[in-house]
């Protein structure tokens, strides 16, 4: 497995949208995304500036059903 890029939450938003991602709404701290043909919601926690942490970002990748290398 490949490492984990250290990503903003603004850039990990962008990265999935470049995959097909779009940000449906937004509710507190928090961005929800869906794709057109993927099953469900994955939610990313707005915190401007900080680096998402190694475990949140793989429970991310998990609910996309990425691998670390496609965020590349």
């Amino acid at each position: 497995m490949s490492r984990l890029p250290r990503l903003t939450a603004r850039q990990l938003i962008q990265r999935l949208g470049s995959l097909g991602y779009t940000v449906t709404r937004t509710s507190g701290g928090h961005a929800h995304l869906t794709h057109p043909t993927r099953p469900g919601r994955i939610t990313v926690p707005m915190h401007p500036g900080k680096i998402i942490g190694p475990g949140l970002l793989r429970a991310i990748l998990r609910q996309a059903r990425l691998r670390s290398h496609e965020l590349d």
